[in-house]
C-alpha cells in the first residue's frame, strides 16, 4: 500500500491507516527529516522480529532507535539526563539527530538484550512520523531504509521505495523525496557528547 500524505500537515485519515497497520503488528517506511526509514509499534514484539529480519540484524545486535513525539517523552526510556544533554537536546531537536543515551528498564528487550543498555532517540523535523507517533500512543522503533541489493545506499524516491519493497511492508509512506544523507548520531552516553557519525544535522559540541 502507497499512501501519499504532506510532510508538515500530514491527513489524519491516512495517518490513522497507518496506525491501523502499526496496530496489526505490521512494519512500515515512512520518511524523516534526513533519509527514508522502516519502523513499526515499539509494544510488537513480532513487529521488532519483522523489521530486524527486514534490516538483515540479530536482534541481540541491532542497532535501532525510538522516534518520540517530544523531549519529554524521551525521560520514559532513559536513565537521567544532564542539564547539559538535556540543553543540547532542546538545541537540536526536532532535527535530524539521533542521540544516543542510557536506556532505562522501560525499553523493549530489544535494547535489554545487549551489552551496552543504550537507546537512540529521534524526533523528526517532519510530522508525519510524530503524528504516527501521536496517535499510536508510543514511540516507533525505527532504523533508516537502505537499498536491497546489499549496498549501502539510501533511497529518496518513495515510488521507487514502493516498488521494491511493496511486497515487504505494510505500507509505504509517500512524504514527498527524502535527502540521501542520514541524520548526525550524537552519543551521549559518557560526561562529553560526542559525535560519532555526521550526517545532515550540524551543531557544535
Amino acid at each position: 500500500m502507497l499512501i501519499q500524505t504532506h510532510p508538515q500537515n500530514p491527513d489524519q485519515r491516512k495517518i490513522k491507516q497507518v496506525v491501523e497497520l502499526l496496530k496489526q503488528d505490521q512494519i512500515i517506511i515512512y520518511p524523516t527529516d534526513s533519509v527514508y526509514a522502516v519502523g513499526c509499534s515499539l509494544h510488537s514484539s513480532k513487529a521488532i522480529e519483522k523489521l530486524c529480519a527486514f534490516a538483515g540484524m540479530k536482534l541481540d545486535k541491532a542497532k535501532l532507535s525510538i522516534i518520540c513525539s517530544d523531549i519529554a517523552q524521551v525521560s520514559e526510556f532513559t536513565k537521567p539526563i544532564s542539564n547539559r544533554v538535556f540543553r543540547l537536546l532542546k538545541q537540536c531537536l526536532p532535527g535530524p539527530f539521533t542521540f544516543i543515551l542510557q536506556a532505562n528498564n522501560n525499553t523493549p528487550k530489544v535494547f535489554r538484550v545487549q551489552k551496552k543498555r543504550e537507546i537512540g532517540i529521534r524526533i523528526p523535523a517532519n510530522q508525519i512520523p510524530i503524528s504516527i507517533s501521536q496517535m499510536l500512543g508510543h514511540p516507533m522503533i525505527t532504523t533508516s531504509l537502505h537499498s536491497d541489493d546489499g549496498i549501502l545506499e539510501y533511497i529518496a524516491d518513495a515510488e521507487l521505495i514502493y516498488e521494491q519493497f511493496k511486497n515487504k511492508v505494510g505500507a509505504v509512506v509517500d512524504g514527498g523525496v527524502g535527502a540521501l544523507e542520514p541524520s548526525t548520531i550524537i552519543d551521549c552516553t559518557t560526561d562529553e557528547p560526542s559525535i560519532v557519525r555526521q550526517g545532515i544535522g550540524h551543531v557544535e559540541l
